[in-house]
């Protein structure tokens, strides 16, 4: 119960700051805000999709989050509503550095980061809009609020060298990370399951940190304890509704993306042993 509390307190903590957004005027354009934004507008591929790229440049000590930003972190928030001719927008994480927040773990970005989208159209022109809801932190964390608008050029083909290299940044895949077996033991615990996960792969570096995903944004993950054995990076974590309700969880949908100073290697699906 002292971790479900203490989950609890954690997302209050992050919606009041997320609540604060919806009154933050957009600062994209504005020379006095830690962090500046700039759409890379990109190329049309063959099959009709498009690659764009947003590109974020914070001030000096300030920093933004990944898609999983940790115990200390702010989720990303991503609203495209008003967009023409797009079907969806996948954005494409390169790898992030880990951060010690007070005493707390944060994963993010500091100094620049280029995120890659993935744009599939509809057909015809794409008019892209966005509504961007990011946690930049440095001595204090606030809430910003970024807004774009493009029309993404469809006569285009040359790729834009900085959306390329940050989408050759990425984490590798389990095959190329040369990763064995992957297994999840699941018990009941007190607020939900707890998970050992054990992966059969190569050190990603002298120190590695997991962090674990569900993509069921009503389940909330506790920071993992890792160690190696025998071969094996062993995670423990443990998983629980943010309503305190019972939950059932999909095997496939669990991800696990282990980071390290040598590597980063995405892992898809946690089958039982």
């Amino acid at each position: 119960m002292t971790h479900l509390k203490e989950m609890i307190r954690r997302m209050i903590t992050a919606l009041v700051l997320g609540l604060g957004l919806f009154g933050t005027a957009a600062q994209a354009a504005n020379s006095a805000s830690p962090i500046q934004a700039e759409l890379l507008p990109g190329w049309r591929l063959p099959s009709g999709d498009h690659v764009a790229g947003l590109r974020l440049v914070l001030a000096p000590g300030w920093k933004t989050y990944w898609r999983a930003p940790g115990d200390a972190g702010i989720p990303p928030v991503f609203v495209w509503k008003g967009s023409r001719g797009v079907s969806s927008v996948q954005v494409i994480w390169p790898v992030p550095k880990v951060f010690d927040q007070q005493g707390m773990r944060s994963i993010g970005y500091a100094k620049e980061v280029v995120l890659p989208l993935r744009i599939a159209a509809s057909g015809g022109d794409i008019s892209l809009r966005g509504r961007i809801q990011l946690g930049i932190c440095k001595d204090i964390c606030i809430p910003e609020e970024l807004r774009l608008r493009a029309d993404l050029p469809g006569n285009v083909t040359r790729p834009d060298a900085r959306i390329s290299a940050a989408m050759a940044e990425v984490p590798l895949s389990a095959i190329e990370a040369g990763v064995g077996r992957v297994t999840c033991e699941m018990q009941p615990s007190r607020d939900g399951l707890h998970v050992t996960a054990n992966v059969e792969m190569p050190r990603a570096g002298r120190v590695e940190v997991a962090v674990v995903e569900t993509g069921n944004p009503h389940l909330w993950v506790a920071e993992p304890q890792i160690e190696r054995r025998s071969g094996a990076l062993v995670a423990r974590t443990e998983i629980m509704h943010v309503d305190g309700r019972a939950f059932a969880l999909d095997r496939n949908g669990i991800r696990i993306t282990v980071l390290g100073d040598r590597m980063a290697v995405d892992i898809q699906g946690c089958p039982a042993p």
